[in-house]
């Protein structure tokens, strides 16, 4: 999906070739910077100022060394397209020079004037300063000014498994499996909360959704793409006003009706990240039954503790998951998705609950052999065992169920699982 703003820019079209933001008082860093609705102050120290300290930390790339390590940006090498630009594969020397290539991933920006650059500057300038296992490594940069034109590249630690969006909706992929996606999302959410909770300034990503979650060798997320990110609120501030920028489907429609950005933006759209891994289907698909094409809208007649719920799980999965971590994942991505903005959970409250769910799941392990009651049945069973403790049926049931499990895999049609409350001699 493509992304979109609103607001055309109306600042100044003059270009840079080093990653420089304008000096605070300048109109452009008020826009980017000032939250003038709620009357919030600068930030006492933003990302300009924290990126100074460790831009030496980046590698400053000449055009002819990217030209050389893609070949020439050859098209056999190209892994990736957009409206920012193209990614390429490259192979980089070493910074001692010696020793073997390094694999990386070379972005080249369309030449489509200011607002590329910005979005270059705002990349530069966050992942610079950003450092998370769940957040993409920016080797360095590359910005030339010349008589062809500008180029504005940025080199980036290469991702072999692509994004979760591949992975998610293209037959072209093998499926990932239950305990997989359960990491990859616990990891993206942890990337935001580390944007949101644990740096200096906040950071709002601004534009989350599975193609900008990349998969290392291992399958671990890194979030990507930080051309959108801005500061968040400070003090007492609950908000940023700016032009409405983001992926339709992903997007806040409270941030989409009045510019008010915040961290519970980067919230809802994780809460339809959930939902398109619990369902493999994309938050859009115009190629389905009108009915079907908004996922929010198609969920919402298959409720959490329904007995439709299972229908909207992904066939992919071929059943091997667990229906209670499904369930629960369902009801989070619902409190992610209120329409209130201030009643969404704060990301680190997101992470304990993904990481409370894979914890009771066992991380949905498809080779465990268990089953799960429905609600009414596992209170029945409950209510049962205080009054009677475990009588003979009941263990009679609890084997057969037992015996059940070994014959279908772990998760049976009906989704069972055997939770068992008091103990069986």
């Amino acid at each position: 999906m493509k992304c979109f703003h609103y607001l055309k820019d109306k600042t100044s079209r003059g270009q840079r070739s080093e990653p420089i933001m304008k000096n605070p008082s300048s109109s452009v860093s008020a826009a980017e910077r000032v939250m003038k609705s709620s009357g919030s102050i600068t930030s006492p120290r933003g990302i300009p100022e924290m990126y100074e300290e460790k831009a030496m930390n980046l590698r400053v790339f000449t055009y002819s060394e990217l030209k050389q390590a893609t070949n020439d940006f050859s098209r056999l090498l190209k892994i990736g397209e957009g409206g920012f630009g193209s990614v390429y594969k490259g192979t980089i020397k070493p910074v001692a020079g010696k020793g073997e290539g390094i694999a990386v991933a070379i972005k080249q920006l369309n030449r489509d004037g200011f607002q590329g650059h910005k979005q270059w500057v705002a990349e530069v300038q966050f992942l610079g300063v950003v450092e998370h296992s769940n957040l993409v490594k920016l080797v360095g940069y590359c910005a030339v000014d010349g008589e062809r034109g500008i180029q504005r590249l940025l080199v980036y630690e290469f991702m072999p498994n692509k994004s979760l969006e591949d992975h998610l909706f293209s037959k072209a992929y093998t499926t990932l499996s239950w305990p997989n996606r359960l990491q990859i999302v616990l990891g993206a959410a942890q990337g935001l909360a580390y944007l949101h909770e644990e740096l200096e300034v906040q950071v709002i990503f601004r534009d989350f959704k599975a193609s900008n979650v990349l998969l290392d060798e291992d399958f671990k997320p890194k979030l990507s793409d930080f051309g959108l990110a801005r500061e968040g609120p400070t003090g007492e501030h609950t908000h940023v006003s700016t032009e409405v920028m983001g992926t339709f489907g992903y997007a806040a429609p409270d941030y989409i009706e009045t510019g008010h950005l915040s961290s519970k933006s980067d919230v809802w759209s994780l809460g339809v990240v959930l939902y398109e891994m619990l369902t493999g289907r994309q938050s859009l698909e115009r190629n389905r039954p009108k009915s079907e094409q908004q996922l929010l809208e198609w969920i919402k007649h298959y409720p959490a503790d329904s007995k439709k719920f299972g229908m909207i799980m992904d066939p992919r999965l071929e059943s091997k998951y667990s229906l209670t971590a499904a369930q629960k994942i369902a009801k989070l991505a619902d409190s992610c998705l209120v329409k209130s903005a201030k009643n969404r959970p704060m990301m680190s409250q997101v992470v304990e609950s993904l990481r409370q769910i894979i914890q009771v799941s066992g991380q949905g392990s498809p080779t465990s052999k268990k089953f799960e009651f429905t609600d009414y049945e596992e209170i029945e069973l409950t209510n049962k065992q205080k009054k009677h403790g475990v009588s003979d049926s009941a263990k009679r049931r609890i084997a057969h169920l037992a015996k059940l499990s070994e014959h279908v895999g772990g998760i049976s049609k009906r989704g069972f699982m055997l939770m068992q409350r008091a103990k069986v001699t």
